[in-house]
């Protein structure tokens, strides 16, 4: 494995759910991609876990001077939670990615340090310069993936709460050929 690679894998995030669906894989064992579910129903209907485990995706390239690692978790719906008013029921969607990017200074080091942090939020993203310590264990950032009733979407936050590490992961770097729009 690569410095990139083990850097993926030392600062994986571990990730509790507090409201909705649990992670599950985007890519099926076939190669063919998730169907997602109808988002009527419980929020956690019918996605409560897979007994195949889940999956993490990382990928990670240089952004100016510092190394982002970006994790991508797939949850195969996201709704409105139902005790809502009838019109914000109205609204989900099959399929929902959220993600995490731990900002670190160099997989190279031998000790490499967390810079920062920014996630997918209910609106927009939202981050810290540096995380808070009570939001880190050992290596791993700790999110929570909720349901905003405020906003009426789900999305992460950093929590001092510990969560689980999904047991598949799909590690990649960034070609320095591919280019972000």
């Amino acid at each position: 494995m690569n410095a990139s690679d083990q850097a993926a894998v030392k600062f994986k995030p571990q990730l509790k759910i507090d409201d909705g669906c649990h992670p599950y894989p985007a890519v099926q064992k076939d190669g063919s991609i998730s169907g997602g579910l109808k988002w009527s129903g419980p929020q956690d209907g019918e996605c409560k876990g897979s007994k195949l485990g889940s999956q993490i995706y990382a990928r990670s390239k240089w952004v100016n001077d510092t190394w982002a690692i970006m994790y991508a978790w797939y949850f195969p719906k996201g709704r409105g939670a139902v005790p809502l008013p009838l019109i914000l029921r109205l609204f989900g969607h099959r399929h929902n990615w959220e993600y995490l990017v731990v900002w670190i200074d160099n997989p190279d080091l031998e000790n490499p340090t967390i810079l920062g942090v920014s996630m997918s939020a209910s609106v927009g993203n939202e981050g810290q310069t540096p995380p808070e310590a009570k939001y880190i264990d050992g290596s791993s950032v700790k999110v929570e993936y909720y349901y905003s009733h405020v906003v009426g979407n789900t999305a992460l936050r950093l929590t001092e709460d510990a969560g689980e590490f999904q047991k598949r992961k799909v590690v990649c770097a960034l070609d320095d050929k591919m280019q972000s729009d």
